[in-house]
């Protein structure tokens, strides 16, 4: 099962009000239940891989977007870019390379933005939106959650 559709299952279990869901694909089992304001995710996958529980806090009732990265708008015309996943933050793809963006630079739909990695996968967020990088809110290496805000943007 791709990460895609185990996020769009959290999603169906955080937003249609449903309390649990379970999908079982070959030797592959998943379920996702909630609990007081919590998603858990409980999967089992094919043999050399361990049980692995996330949890996330549940998404408010707001409409779905297809997007890699949630955008809400902010006071003065900002865009917030937000994470679209529990995870740890990343300015780049290793240490030792230059952050995808910084303060100031201009962004376009399809570039990365930042990594966040979850369950061991290195996920690539993309902008969604074309606009200039006023803020970064998060320091690198730092533990995000569902919906933080990681970027302040200002269209263009």
């Amino acid at each position: 099962m791709e990460l895609k559709e185990i996020k769009e299952l959290i999603k169906l279990v955080s937003e249609a009000g449903v309390s649990e869901v379970e999908v079982e694909r070959g030797d592959f089992k998943i379920a996702i239940k909630k609990i007081e304001e919590k998603v858990f995710v409980q999967s089992t996958a094919p043999v050399m891989q361990p049980q692995v529980v996330m949890s996330a806090p549940a998404a408010p009732s707001a409409p779905a977007t297809p997007a890699a990265a949630p955008v809400a708008e902010h006071a003065s015309n900002l865009i917030t870019i937000k994470s679209p996943m529990i995870g740890t933050f990343y300015k780049s793809s290793s240490p030792d390379k230059p952050a995808f963006v910084g303060i100031g630079d201009e962004i376009k739909p399809g570039k990365v933005l930042c990594i966040v990695e979850a369950m061991k996968l290195f996920n690539e967020i993309e902008s969604e939106i074309s606009g200039r990088i006023v803020k970064v809110l998060v320091e690198n290496a730092s533990p995000v959650e569902y919906d933080q805000p990681l970027f302040l943007v200002e269209p263009m």
